[in-house]
């Protein structure tokens, strides 16, 4: 996440063709022309900022100094500095040499330097006197933190970065098909667990001593299988709400953006995610054949990003400049034929496959059945929310992940826990158990999808220190306990605050919170549903 997001304004103008250059009569580029391209190339060229605001929220550091240190990174002293480096002019900094490495568009240093950050800065400041703490905390953090990723982080994720690029690129050299089926296929994968942004370094290096890259081409493949499925289950689902869910979800994908998809109804569902997998996996094999690549650098690969494998004269331009000219003119063909094959495959296997489809309860159900049907109450009429564990409550908006506080997978509320344990919230049906344990989907009154994710990021952690205590299809009431999970292992390397989302608000009219802060218990009322 990270703040890239918040660039897509920035991406649909780049998608748009404003980064085309247009010419006039007398072969002069239309000063609107560069203004546009200027404008879009702003947030990837100070990437390191926005980074440092999302990873100062993530690892609780203050703002102001991550800001301070990632903004040293993208200055154009540094950028200077580095050039006569790169001149061959030796320069050190207290006796150790400097490299040319620099910073604009840089995506792992800053990660680091924030995550370094937040460690050095709550070790500082409770051993400052108090009167200098404003001042002196920044200092010290500063003074370290920009010599440290410009004499370390730097140079060492670069060299990992390059290593990786060399790997990848050996092997798409020798067996194009093997490299790109096996980058389709775990694509999406590492999107789960969010080191997919570390592939960013490695295509702006193609893109910088290349002039092409064929990691993003395959990226938007395996973007558009993950929407395939998502209109494979609603194409497939007689259930209205997970049809509803699942369209929504494939629009978000068009432009690249899958987390909601993959949430929200593929890995919900795992049999459509694996699908997806597959799908992408046949269609960048197929891709491959073709030489297929980008010419132009795309934030959020997808659908909208098909035109950037156009091989433009002023793609052939820069290639031949740098040194890798070819005949690349079936690079947009292979990409629309690959992804074409990858959205069909994908879409076909959910319907043999299929998934485990909710059943919806009809509106006439018999009154003597009623009872048994813990999802059906009244059109209109309201239900309470309690909370599933003992802690600390907050707000969504302060839960430190995009996709839960910007309330793309939901609405809710979130609960920093004070012991190992999650309850029931209402009386309902177990929808799923996440194979990793560490989220649960819930059915509950008034035909309410409930998700709770224990922690963030904690799907790394492959169900270590989780015991589910419920599978699917298990009836559940208010109170009984569905997970067991060790509290204090996971907080040492993961945040612990859970959202508990109501992920088809969009049903109800409103939701009232009655707890919005403090401690609270489980059991006690959280929201009310209406």
């Amino acid at each position: 996440m990270w703040g890239m997001g918040k660039n897509a304004p920035s991406i649909l103008l780049r998608r748009l063709n404003i980064d085309v250059w247009i010419n006039s009569p007398g072969g002069n580029i239309f000063a609107a022309a560069q203004i546009y391209n200027m404008i879009s190339w702003t947030p990837f060229t100070f990437l390191p900022v926005f980074i440092a605001v999302a990873g100062a929220k993530h690892f609780k550091c203050n703002v102001y100094i991550a800001l301070w240190c990632c903004m040293a990174l993208a200055n154009p002293t540094w950028g200077n500095i580095a050039a006569t480096i790169s001149e061959g002019t030796a320069l050190d900094f207290l006796f150790v040499p400097l490299t040319s490495v620099t910073y604009t568009s840089s995506v792992i240093p800053p990660i680091i330097l924030v995550a370094i950050l937040s460690k050095l800065e709550h070790w500082v400041e409770p051993r400052l006197p108090e009167v200098v703490r404003p001042i002196g905390t920044p200092f010290i953090c500063a003074a370290i933190m920009v010599p440290m990723t410009i004499l370390v982080i730097g140079p060492v994720s670069t060299v990992l970065s390059n290593g990786l690029d060399s790997a990848y690129n050996m092997l798409y050299k020798f067996i194009p098909w093997l490299a790109s089926g096996l980058f389709g296929a775990i694509w999406e994968v590492l999107v789960i667990f969010g080191i997919h942004w570390s592939f960013t370094p490695i295509s702006l290096t193609n893109y910088q001593n290349m002039g092409f890259d064929t990691l993003q081409a395959f990226k938007g493949i395996a973007v558009c299988a993950q929407v395939a499925a998502c209109f494979g289950v609603f194409w497939k689902s007689r259930n209205a709400k997970v049809k509803n869910m699942a369209a929504s979800s494939a629009a978000t994908g068009l432009f690249g953006i899958t987390e909601p998809a993959i949430y929200g109804i593929t890995l919900r569902f795992k049999k459509p995610f694996i699908c997806g997998c597959i799908g992408s996996a046949i269609g960048c094999a197929i891709t491959a054949f073709f030489g297929s690549r980008y010419f132009v650098y795309a934030g959020l690969p997808g659908l909208l990003s098909i035109p950037n494998s156009i091989y433009t004269d002023s793609a052939a331009a820069n290639c031949e400049a740098l040194g890798y000219a070819g005949n690349y003119s079936n690079s947009v063909i292979g990409i629309l034929i690959g992804t074409a094959v990858a959205v069909l495959v994908t879409f076909i296997l959910v319907q043999i496959v299929g998934f485990d489809d909710p059943v919806e309860i009809p509106e006439d159900i018999p009154e003597a059945d009623a009872g048994e049907a813990v999802s059906e109450i009244s059109e209109g009429s309201s239900f309470t929310v309690c909370a599933p564990m003992n802690g600390e409550v907050k707000p969504l908006s302060e839960v430190p992940d995009a996709t839960f506080s910007e309330g793309i997978l939901g609405q809710g509320a979130a609960i920093i826990p004070s012991e190992g344990r999650l309850y029931a919230p209402f009386e309902g049906t177990v929808s799923s158990v996440f194979d990793t344990k560490h989220a649960v989907c819930l059915c509950g009154p008034n035909g309410s999808e409930m998700l709770i994710h224990v922690g963030l990021e904690t799907v790394t952690l492959n169900g270590k220190y989780f015991d589910a205590k419920v599978k699917d299809g298990d009836k559940i009431k208010t109170g009984d306990l569905l997970l067991e999970f060790d509290l204090d292992a996971i907080s040492r390397d993961f945040k612990t605050i859970t959202p508990i989302l109501i992920t088809n608000a969009d049903d109800y009219g409103e939701i009232n919170f009655i707890k919005q802060s403090g401690s609270v218990k489980a059991g006690e009322a959280l929201y009310e549903v209406q």
